[in-house]
């Protein structure tokens, strides 16, 4: 089991897995790493079971320094993706890295929440009353699927904020007509409650950024 994913991803997060299905091995050379899948599927014959044809492999982790072509440069793990990745260094230079980000699957899964949230049809509650509601799935999904490469998770958010603009829609007949007065209202909320819900502060998003229209 690799130390790397296992420490920071399973004891740092409190995920627990079982460890004699799900291997993530580090090799030095193309070489080891066929030798030693090729010894893991056997070990687990001897123990009656099978290794999953799709989710077995040798991954490349292409890099900067590692430039080679190989057929499979990725893989998913616990809901994350790793692959290359662009990532900024502290004096500012971009180069391209192995990096772990919330998976497309996962994606899929939080959009398909927000969308059985049914938001714009929850005018009867006030917009505090929402936050309460669903401020700790959004805390859990930024502590879980943030903790890397968060900049990945900013879709998410935005489509929340765009079922929260369709829910002041239907509420406010005065922003009914008007996208920009709605844009209006909502960096006016953020701006006296920054705090009102989990992502606003996270990402610092004080200054609203253009949407479309809802």
């Amino acid at each position: 089991m690799s130390g790397d994913v296992q420490v920071r991803i399973c004891e740092r997060l409190g995920v627990r897995l079982p460890r004699a299905t799900r291997p993530v091995v580090h090799c030095r050379s193309q070489a080891e790493a066929e030798e030693l899948l090729v010894a893991i599927a056997v070990r687990l014959k001897e123990c009656k079971l099978e290794m999953h044809p799709e989710k077995s492999g040798v991954v490349y982790c292409k890099d900067s320094d590692r430039r080679g072509n190989y057929p499979r440069i990725q893989f998913t793990f616990l809901g994350f993706t790793f692959r290359p990745r662009c990532a900024k260094g502290r004096g500012g230079k971009y180069w391209t890295s192995f990096l772990p980000a919330v998976s497309t699957a996962a994606m899929k899964r939080m959009y398909q929440s927000i969308r059985e949230w049914h938001l714009p049809r929850q005018t009867s509650i006030g917009l505090h009353e929402l936050a309460a509601h669903y401020n700790p799935t959004l805390r859990g999904w930024l502590n879980y699927y943030g903790r890397f490469y968060r900049s990945a998770l900013q879709r998410i958010f935005f489509h929340f904020d765009g079922r929260i603009l369709q829910w002041a829609r239907r509420k406010y007949r005065n922003l009914r007509c008007n996208v920009r007065r709605r844009q209006r209202w909502r960096q006016r909320i953020m701006r006296h409650n920054p705090r009102l819900f989990t992502h606003w502060l996270a990402f610092g998003w004080l200054k609203v950024r253009t949407m479309g229209a809802v």
